[in-house]
């Protein structure tokens, strides 16, 4: 079992007086993680996938909720975006059960974020687990191991199951994302039309790492703009994809509104183009490290409360900077390669309009990068 970032950080939450909620896409630990937490003590463990447990807290009363916990003094909610209402049901428990520690997962953001912001303000303590990180993986498995499987996890990703099933990582990336990528998510949204949502996401992938157009996506994939703007946002809210937004303060010529889109992990991006030939055979390879290093740097960003802000940066003349991290005042800019022959530079102009600090990031050093 890979020792999770966040497993001390929620350890240390637990007894603390509010509930403690933990969120992220399907199959990536959540559940693993908490029991991990609390199988020495004695627990009461409600799985929402069970349609009992969903009818006994869907909008139960005081007595109702007193009788299904007893006198147990953790209570572990998993897939509670499952259960309508559960809002509400938290905030009974959290405000009229003192000694009760409720642990409530849930594998969207969808209906969980929306109905507990309001019912649980102040009561809660909220966390989001993402698939394995570069450093968790690197930390059970040692350097040497983790040197040799760079390529691998480029290709197929780090989901706990892709990780813990060599051989059959296709078949376990496939059945992923043909229930949790689309039966979920159009589960969870209602989305009617499914075929554009496959459509949108084939054509997302396919732009990895370059800067995307809503009006010309919405001709991809033959919608309106406005459809684009909610699907996307939807595979936002369903941990699928994730955006950057253009770094603009002081020049004329830079891009302001157009966006980049990055995948969570390389694996689901690389399933939904069913495209898995090595590195030597592929021409998107630096598009799949740039993704895979991104997505690593937020993972690091969420795991340890950092407020770095994250960016891209690029002007009109096509002067570019891979990633622009803002933290305390301070500009970094990042380009990224995979091998990098030469000694590269980022444009003076970036560096000299913000006062910027500079960073090549390539095999030879991106473990500080991710691991920060």
């Amino acid at each position: 079992m890979y020792t999770r970032t966040l497993s001390d950080t929620i350890k240390n939450k637990i007894g603390k007086g509010k509930t403690i909620i933990l969120i992220g896409p399907r199959q990536v630990g959540k559940t693993t993680l908490i029991r991990s937490l609390i199988n020495a003590n004695k627990h009461l463990f409600l799985d929402a996938d069970d349609p009992t447990v969903r009818n006994l807290l869907n909008n139960p009363n005081t007595e109702q909720i007193r009788s299904i916990i007893g006198s147990i003094k953790i209570v572990f909610i998993d897939e509670a975006q499952r259960i309508p209402g559960i809002g509400l049901t938290l905030k009974i428990i959290t405000d009229q059960f003192k000694d009760v520690q409720l642990l409530v997962s849930g594998s969207s953001s969808f209906d969980l974020s929306r109905e507990l912001n309001e019912p649980l303000t102040g009561r809660k303590w909220e966390y989001e687990l993402l698939p394995i990180s570069w450093e968790e993986f690197e930390e059970f498995h040692g350097y040497l191991v983790s040197e040799q499987q760079i390529e691998n996890r480029m290709l197929y990703g780090l989901y706990p199951d892709v990780l813990n099933n060599t051989g059959d990582e296709r078949e376990i990336l496939k059945n992923l994302v043909n229930s949790y990528l689309y039966r979920d998510i159009l589960a969870y949204s209602n989305i009617r039309k499914p075929e554009i949502l496959e459509r949108l996401v084939q054509a997302l992938a396919l732009q990895l790492g370059s800067e995307v157009n809503y009006n010309e996506l919405a001709q991809i994939v033959g919608v309106d703009k406005n459809t684009v703007t909610n699907y996307i946002d939807i595979l936002q809210k369903g941990y699928v994809i994730f955006k950057l937004d253009s770094f603009s303060r002081n020049l004329r010529n830079e891009i302001k509104k157009n966006k980049k889109i990055y995948f969570y992990d390389n694996g689901v991006r690389n399933m939904v183009l069913g495209s898995f030939n090595s590195l030597e055979l592929r021409q998107d390879t630096g598009a799949l490290w740039e993704n895979f290093l991104i997505s690593e740097r937020l993972k690091q960003n969420i795991y340890k409360g950092k407020l770095t802000k994250m960016y891209f940066w690029r002007t009109k003349q096509q002067q570019e900077v891979d990633l622009v991290e803002e933290e305390n005042g301070v500009i970094t800019g990042f380009e990224f390669k995979w091998n990098a022959k030469k000694k590269l530079k980022l444009p003076k102009t970036f560096v000299n309009e913000y006062n910027a600090k500079e960073e090549i990031i390539d095999r030879s050093n991106f473990r500080k990068f991710v691991s920060i």
